[in-house]
């Protein structure tokens, strides 16, 4: 991932952040879920990613619906 990614919110269970990815792209931004989860011992967090430009706005909308 390149440097135009950040990471703006981490959870270690999967809906959480598949919560949070569908309300920002009901807002129009972008993200992407990057899984770090080992699937054999369940250990790891699952990461969310937003571009540069999107992250004050990602992080507004995250705060103001408590996800």
């Amino acid at each position: 991932m390149d440097s135009s990614w950040v990471k703006i919110y981490i959870s270690t269970q999967a809906h959480k952040v598949e919560i949070v990815k569908s309300v920002l792209e009901d807002n129009n931004i972008k993200s992407v879920i990057l899984n770090k989860k080992d699937s054999s011992y369940l250990f790891g967090e699952i990461e969310l990613y937003v571009k540069n430009d999107d992250v004050i706005r990602a992080k507004h909308i995250i705060s103001k619906n408590e996800l």
